[in-house]
């Protein structure tokens, strides 16, 4: 008799020593604080692949350093720009300025795009590097430094 209880002890034995640690792992789970969530970003449409820009008007820029960049815009959506930086594409969103300039940034990628009668310049936003300077379209190389400028081409 004592046989058969020392030997159903064996058997119970590790069976009960397993739901026991797989309690006290549960309860780890448990007890651990849950991570926080991160903050839920705006989608602005800035990450919709990559943008379609066959009807669009294309605007070559020659910068300082042989940089070069291209701008496609499209008529009929004045809130965005596409810009070819090497051989990324992105698509760029307009943030309202009180200096007439115009700006458009992509914040997912650090992209800033500034444009004035004059120039333009490209920068990352994450770092705050300028990555091209003194960006000039055909136009803005061929015009008069005091020449009055078609807002349109300034982009």
């Amino acid at each position: 008799m004592l046989v058969l209880l020392c030997a159903s002890l064996a058997v119970v034995a590790p069976q009960v020593q397993a739901q026991t640690s797989t309690k006290k792992t549960a309860k780890k789970a448990v007890k651990k604080p849950a991570a926080k969530a991160a903050p839920a970003e705006v989608d602005d449409g800035e990450d919709e692949g990559t943008p379609d820009v066959k009807t669009s008007l294309t605007v070559d820029y020659k910068c300082e350093l042989g940089n070069k960049l291209t701008i496609f815009t499209n008529a009929e959506d004045d809130k965005h720009i596409a810009l070819r930086w090497g051989t990324t594409l992105r698509r760029l969103t307009r943030v309202p300025t009180t200096t007439g300039a115009n700006r458009f940034e992509n914040r997912k990628y650090g992209l800033l795009w500034i444009g004035i009668p004059a120039k333009g310049i490209l920068l990352d936003s994450k770092t705050g590097h300028q990555l091209a300077n003194e960006c000039k379209s055909a136009e803005q190389e061929t015009r008069p430094a005091d020449a009055p400028v078609d807002p349109a081409h300034s982009l």
